[in-house]
């Protein structure tokens, strides 16, 4: 292959790995937090963007330096984002079951339809709650770190990925940024595509959105333990 279509192959690699299991737990977990959908494509863009800068940094380290990434490393890495998923999955369902959340959808002429969450725990009576909310703007940073180790542990694969097509060290770099660049537009799209049936829900009630909440806590979870499960053999091997 050429040097152009190997870097355009990175942009579509990076496109694809967005759609891994893991990815789209870990959005879909972040999403039921979100309360509209350009807040959920933020928190993708956060995502990817955390991703892409570890990703980056990690290859560029490692290709100038000539250090090794020990594949040890790189299993315990993968470890932690399995012990992440959990942590989100389960966090998704603590926050339905016990801290009786409770949706409610409002339209803006300057935001659009966006829902509002709070918790009736400890409340007898609905008008108590309060509703005052402010909508937020800023790149979501619980999504950025969690980006950022992903990416930390998919730098072992995608720089042997990289020096498999045998191609100059500034183009390796090019293809992990376009790589990146390419799992940001991934992300991102990935994340609108979550954020609709999300929303959906919440306009047809508080039952339906909770049951999809559950089915994601579940799954988000499911992936976790997966992922715990491939990697614990590898670090316990270690420890051992």
């Amino acid at each position: 292959m050429t040097v152009i279509t190997v870097l355009i192959v990175g942009f579509l690699f990076g496109l694809r790995h967005a759609l891994d299991a893991d990815h789209v737990a870990a959005i879909a977990a972040l999403a039921t937090q979100s309360s509209s959908v350009n807040e959920t494509v933020r928190m993708g863009l956060a995502w990817g963007l955390g991703h892409t800068v570890t990703l980056f940094t990690v290859c560029a380290v490692i290709t100038f330096s000539g250090i090794s990434f020990p594949q040890q490393v790189a299993n315990f890495l993968e470890f932690l984002v399995g012990l992440i998923l959990v942590g989100l999955g389960i966090n998704v369902l603590m926050r339905i079951i016990r801290t009786r959340v409770h949706v409610h959808v409002h339209a803006h002429r300057d935001t659009g339809t966006h829902i509002h969450f709070h918790s009736h725990k400890g409340d007898g009576n609905h008008t108590i709650s309060t509703h005052e909310h402010q909508h937020k703007k800023r790149l979501p940073r619980r999504a950025l770190f969690v980006g950022l180790m992903h990416g930390l542990a998919g730098s072992a694969a995608l720089l042997l990925l990289a020096l498999g097509n045998q191609i100059s060290v500034f183009h390796t770099l090019s293809y992990i940024m376009l790589f990146g660049l390419g799992s940001i537009l991934g992300m991102a799209i990935l994340s609108f595509t979550i954020a609709w049936p999300l929303m959906s829900t919440a306009k047809f009630g508080n039952i339906n959105f909770k049951i999809f909440n559950v089915f994601i806590g579940v799954a988000t979870t499911a992936v976790g333990f997966l992922v715990l499960a491939k990697t614990f053999p590898l670090i316990s091997a270690l420890i051992a």
